[in-house]
């Protein structure tokens, strides 16, 4: 998997579905969503597994995955950044569900998540780390791990299969609202040659209905530039360990982990055995545009040493840990901790014609394809979106 349009390093996770090359886009749709990562993909599969007869279009401006979805370490959590939400129902069971009804194998394991601190923690706890104090498991949540690239690999199949278009390399860089939206598109057709420039063209979409997933990219389009904060998250990977040294650091059972204070650090155990730690948060230089990070660059680097270090004082087992790649992935907060899932400011909840999903603040791997599923209900009339989620008009939360 190449993500060749950011300098954020390569993930450990390959993507094996690669839609149709380039193809005429239509002049209108039913559905546009754009951003095909796991919140987009889902959403497709979901609108043509309801309605069949409804055209969708999934809009990409780099690759499918190349944003957070490709970049995550591909730990599944239950509920929200912010706990449990009123009707948010139990996300972990519904996203088994989709992944069931779309025919998704992504190396799901949904054995349980450790929640570690430096206080208060199991009088048996399972691994005993030196952190800024000693880390221990303070509680067994519910949770697990799965393979990102599979995730989003399986998704793309599945939306592909039903009959939605994906189309690669067309970034939407403006909207014209009103009650059937004009969407306008920069379309990049590759060369293919070394030093050939790729050509860019400008064509625009109708569409009944748009779906934003892009998360913490695209702000202003998405409606979100002025109540959220965009950060760029870092992890590393070892070389695959002995399972003897899994059971010395107390990860034999292969529960990720993330600590409930600070200094933060989170890691999980993957299938060949490497280990994936993450800690640490970039802003982007002009604090808009997370594109021009690149963690090779000074601050991110100097992180990336710092959290090396780190887990090679974890414990004495780890003292020799060798690391094989550094990469950063997209996140997006709001100060509430609440997920984004609400009418865009520019729709309207009367128009109806703008949904968001976004600002899952780490918590976007089961909940991104459980809200992409929803959303698809959502545009479809079936349902309503959470009162929680909703966007006001400069982008915070409402009351």
């Amino acid at each position: 998997m190449s993500h060749s349009s950011h300098n954020w390093g390569e993930p450990p996770w390959e993507i094996d579905f690669h839609p149709p090359k380039l193809r005429t886009l239509p002049k209108a749709v039913d559905f546009a969503i754009v951003g095909g990562g796991f919140a987009g993909l889902a959403a497709a599969a979901w609108l043509r597994l309801l309605a069949p007869e409804k055209s969708v279009a999934v809009l990409e401006a780099f690759a499918i995955g190349a944003g957070a979805s490709g970049r995550t370490g591909g730990m599944a959590l239950a509920e929200t950044a912010a706990g449990d939400q009123p009707g948010l129902g139990d996300v972990l069971a519904g996203f088994k569900k989709i992944q069931k009804q779309l025919r998704v194998k992504c190396d799901l394991n949904l054995g349980g998540a450790w929640e570690i601190g430096r206080s208060g923690g199991l009088e048996h706890s399972p691994i005993s780390w030196s952190d800024s104090g000693t880390l221990r498991v303070v509680k067994e949540v519910p949770g697990g791990t799965l393979d990102p690239g599979k995730l989003v690999s399986g998704l793309a199949r599945a939306a592909h299969r039903r009959g939605a278009v994906i189309y690669e390399h067309h970034r939407v860089t403006n909207i014209a609202w009103g009650p059937i939206p004009e969407l306008e598109l920069e379309v990049v057709r590759p060369s293919g040659r070394p030093k050939t420039p790729s050509r860019t063209r400008t064509v625009r979409l109708r569409a009944g209905k748009i779906l934003f997933a892009t998360n913490a990219l695209s702000l202003d389009l998405n409606g979100l530039a002025n109540g959220t904060h965009a950060r760029l998250t870092l992890a590393a990977i070892t070389n695959p360990v002995k399972e003897s040294l899994l059971r010395e650091i107390g990860l034999d059972s292969r529960k990720p982990f993330y600590t409930v204070d600070f200094p933060y650090l989170w890691g999980r155990v993957r299938k060949d055995r490497s280990l994936i730690w993450g800690a640490g948060l970039v802003q982007s230089p002009d604090s808009e545009d997370l594109e021009a990070v690149d963690v090779t660059a000074e601050e991110p680097a100097a992180i990336f040493a710092r959290l090396e270090d780190r887990v090679r004082h974890l414990h004495p087992a780890l003292a020799g840990i060798e690391f094989t790649a550094r990469w950063g992935g997209p996140i997006l907060f709001r100060e509430s901790s609440k997920p984004v899932f609400g009418w865009h400011p520019k729709s309207g909840a009367k128009a109806a014609n703008g949904l968001v999903l976004g600002a899952f603040a780490g918590h976007g791997v089961a909940l991104s394809s459980y809200f992409g599923a929803w959303a698809a209900e959502v545009l479809l009339g079936r349902r309503r979106p959470p009162k929680w989620g909703a966007i006001g008009a400069r982008g915070e939360v409402e009351s």
